[in-house]
């Protein structure tokens, strides 16, 4: 009977460790997603920053009637990166965005204050 009683008793514990594992995973998920969803400011500024500076890389190479080509092979890059970054798909390196800036005739500064 007390083997009995023991094995019962077990088998509660096991059962309350497996319930307490449980509800520390759901408190846990539940944690993240509202982390997630707080920040979907913060996603959403940062893609429009990026969508805003190629528009900006675009706006400047327009002004000074550059073609994609022609920027890509004076600071050394594709076309389809200089594309990439119009497009917002990806971001200028620093030495490149100066590089573009330079080109432009404007600081880097300008040309980021532009893209806000």
């Amino acid at each position: 009977m007390t083997l009995t009683l023991f094995i019962t008793l077990i088998l509660i514990a096991i059962r309350i460790l497996t319930f307490g594992i449980l509800i520390h995973i759901v408190v846990l998920l539940i944690k993240a997603l509202r982390k997630y969803i707080r920040t979907s400011e913060v996603r959403k500024e940062k893609s429009t920053t990026k969508k805003s500076l190629g528009e900006a890389i675009k706006e400047n190479r327009m002004r000074c009637r550059m073609t994609q080509e022609f920027v890509a092979e004076s600071i050394g890059v594709s076309r389809q990166a200089v594309s990439k970054w119009e497009s917002g798909t990806s971001d200028p390196s620093t030495s490149n965005l100066l590089a573009l800036a330079k080109l432009f005739g404007i600081s880097a500064e300008e040309l980021l204050h532009n893209s806000n």
